[in-house]
This record gives structure tokens, C-alpha cells and sequence, in this order.
């Protein structure tokens, strides 16, 4: 049985459910809480055929490396940057997606910190670039 989210990420979640910018939103821990339907198009699968996933397998899972074909690790995904130092954070990356096709994406993840202190974890939207 799993635990009630916070009203904020319920908010959050249904807000990302309308939006036409892909949008994946993970806990304070990492773990996967939702994408939405542009993100599934991106990413390869439907969030509810998806599974749980961690921030640390996600270079695995996408095979995540810079633009250049080079290696990245979980540390230098935009996503691990705000969750670590709940700063904003961008960069450019190549995945290969769950279907198996390669895309560069453009990601920029921010923080979720909610009045009165609470730390939620952060959300990343992201896109493919026009060039």
C-alpha cells in the first residue's frame, strides 16, 4: 500500500498531466513519481507500463552520455544536480530512449521547495532542441 503524497506533488502531478512540455517529476530521493504523456514520447514507454525508477539507474536505463557519444554519470544529470544542491540546473544530453531510438534532449530540472521549508525533491522538463 503506498503512502498519500503531499498535496504539492498531487498539485504538481495534475498541473504535468495537462502540459504539452515533456515533465518528470522525482521524489526527494530520487525515486521516479511521474512523467506525463509528451515525456512518455520522448522516453519510449507510458509512465504506468514504466516502473519504479531510480535517479542513479537512469543513465543505464536511457543509456545517458554527453552529446558526444561520452559517458555521464548519474551525478552530472540535471536532475541529480537540483535534487543535490536544490539549485536549478541545465544541460544538453543524448539518450537512447526505451524504444530504441537515439535523441538529443535539452533538460532543465529545478527543486521543489514548498513554503514553510519542505523539501518535495524536483521536477525536469525537457525537450529536443531545433538544432
Amino acid at each position: 500500500m503506498s503512502t498519500q503524497k503531499p498535496i504539492e506533488i498531487i498539485l504538481l502531478r495534475q498541473w504535468a498531466s495537462h502540459m504539452a512540455t515533456p515533465i518528470w517529476i522525482a521524489g526527494n530521493r530520487g525515486e521516479l513519481l511521474y512523467y506525463n504523456e509528451p515525456a512518455e514520447k520522448l522516453l519510449g514507454r507510458r509512465f504506468d507500463e514504466a516502473g519504479p525508477m531510480r535517479l542513479r539507474e537512469l543513465p543505464k536505463i536511457f543509456k545517458t552520455t554527453w552529446p558526444d557519444g561520452s559517458p555521464m554519470s548519474e551525478e552530472d544529470l540535471p536532475l541529480a544536480k537540483a535534487l543535490r544542491e536544490r539549485q536549478p540546473a541545465h544541460l544538453r544530453v543524448l539518450i537512447t530512449a526505451l524504444d530504441g531510438k537515439s535523441r538529443v534532449l535539452d533538460i532543465t530540472a529545478v527543486p521543489l521547495l514548498v513554503q514553510g521549508g519542505d523539501y518535495l525533491g524536483a521536477m525536469a522538463m525537457f525537450w529536443e532542441p531545433e538544432s
